[in-house]
C-alpha cells in the first residue's frame, strides 16, 4: 500500500511509509496528518527533504524540521550527527521530537507550531504569536491584515502547501 502523500514524489517509499506511521502513532488527524507533517518538513527543508539542509539565517539549525543544536542535544544527538543521517533515519528524531505532542496535533497549524512556537499548539487560529521584536520583523510579510501581530493562521497561510 502506498497512499497518496503531499510531496511524496520527492522522497523514498520508506520515507513515505514512516511518515504515515508517525502521523498514525501520534494520533494526528487521520485524513491529513501525514500531509501536514510532509508540508512542514517541505517548508523547513526548503522543499529538499535533505537531512543536512542548514538554516539560511545562520541559527545552526539543520535537517527535516530544522533541529536547533539544543533541541538535538535534548533528543540525545547533535546537529552534526543529524546531518550525517539519511532522511529516513532522521525521521526517527522527527518522531522523538513530536512525541510529547501526541494527540494534540490536529491540523497543519498545530504541526507547524510544534516546530516554530510550541506553546501555540492547540490554540485557536487567531492566536497571536509575534507582536513585535525580531520575530515579528523577520515574518512581517506574512501579516496579511497588517494588524501588527502574526497569528497561527497567517503563518500557515503564508506558506506553500503543494508540491
Amino acid at each position: 500500500r502506498d497512499p497518496p502523500l503531499l510531496w511524496g514524489a520527492k522522497v523514498s517509499r520508506e520515507f513515505r511509509d514512516r511518515v504515515h506511521w508517525i502521523a498514525e502513532d501520534l494520533e494526528m488527524d487521520t485524513v491529513d496528518g501525514a500531509d501536514d507533517l510532509m508540508t512542514c518538513m517541505a517548508w523547513e527543508s526548503g522543499r529538499t527533504f535533505a537531512p543536512d539542509v542548514k538554516n539560511m539565517a545562520g541559527s545552526g539549525a539543520t535537517g527535516l524540521i530544522q533541529f536547533m543544536p539544543a533541541t538535538a542535544r535534548s533528543l540525545g544527538t547533535s546537529v552534526q550527527a543529524l546531518e550525517a543521517m539519511t532522511a529516513e533515519d532522521q525521521l526517527n528524531y522527527v518522531y522523538k521530537y513530536f512525541r510529547p505532542f501526541k494527540g494534540r496535533l490536529q491540523n497543519l497549524g498545530d504541526v507547524y507550531m510544534a516546530i516554530l512556537w510550541p506553546k501555540a499548539v492547540g490554540q485557536p487560529d487567531d492566536y497571536a504569536l509575534f507582536t513585535g521584536g525580531v520575530a515579528y520583523r523577520q515574518n512581517a510579510g506574512l501579516d496579511t491584515n497588517k494588524d501588527g501581530f502574526l497569528s497561527k493562521e497567517e503563518l500557515v497561510a503564508g506558506r506553500p502547501t503543494r508540491r
